[in-house]
């Protein structure tokens, strides 16, 4: 059980095209496990070897991450039966996230691109949105990735679109690691 409670949780999105989804999300983490607060990041869709896993080992018990769907290449280029196991694995982790929820463990919960899961059809609008009503009332979650749907946004106390000016990406240079990765 927790031994400090948010007296309201809310709903952050971070969305758009544009670098700082992930990093906004795990600086908000560390933001809130600094403040004595229990956290817990859900990543879909991203199996590589990234800074921020090493960083929130680091961390301890009160400041987890767990990764459902991992990839390391687009959902869009896998073929058809790897897609069927990444909606399967996509599946169990908002079922992780929902049990979580029910035995409120964490005072914070970052569902890291969440929203390419809803975009590429592996997990349905209305189960998010269903676990975003059923979520206790003093935990505050976090949630990730391009095109948030409107119906998220619209339940969303913070939203923040990160645009798109300029990425090294267009110029030929890859994720660096530490940097990008």
């Amino acid at each position: 059980m927790l031994k400090k409670r948010l007296e309201k949780g809310l709903i952050h999105i971070y969305t758009g095209d544009g670098k700082g989804k992930t990093t906004a999300a795990i600086g908000q983490g560390t933001r809130s496990f600094g403040g004595g607060y229990r956290v817990l990041m859900v990543q879909f869709l991203k199996g590589d070897d990234t800074g921020e896993l090493h960083s929130i080992e680091k961390l301890g018990k009160d400041f987890q991450l767990k990764r459902f769907a991992a990839l390391n290449n687009f959902y869009k280029f896998l073929p058809e039966e790897e897609k069927a196991k990444a909606n399967e694995d996509a599946a169990r982790g908002l079922a992780f996230i929902k049990a979580v929820l029910k035995q409120n463990e964490y005072n914070v919960i970052i569902m890291d691109e969440i929203m390419a899961t809803l975009s590429n059809n592996m997990v349905a609008l209305e189960d998010v949105l269903q676990l975003i009503k059923e979520k206790p009332e003093d935990v505050e979650l976090i949630m990730t990735g391009r095109n948030a749907p409107e119906e998220l946004i619209a339940l969303a106390d913070y939203v923040t679109e990160m645009k798109l000016v300029k990425h090294p990406f267009q110029k030929g240079i890859y994720a660096r690691k530490g940097i990008e990765s």
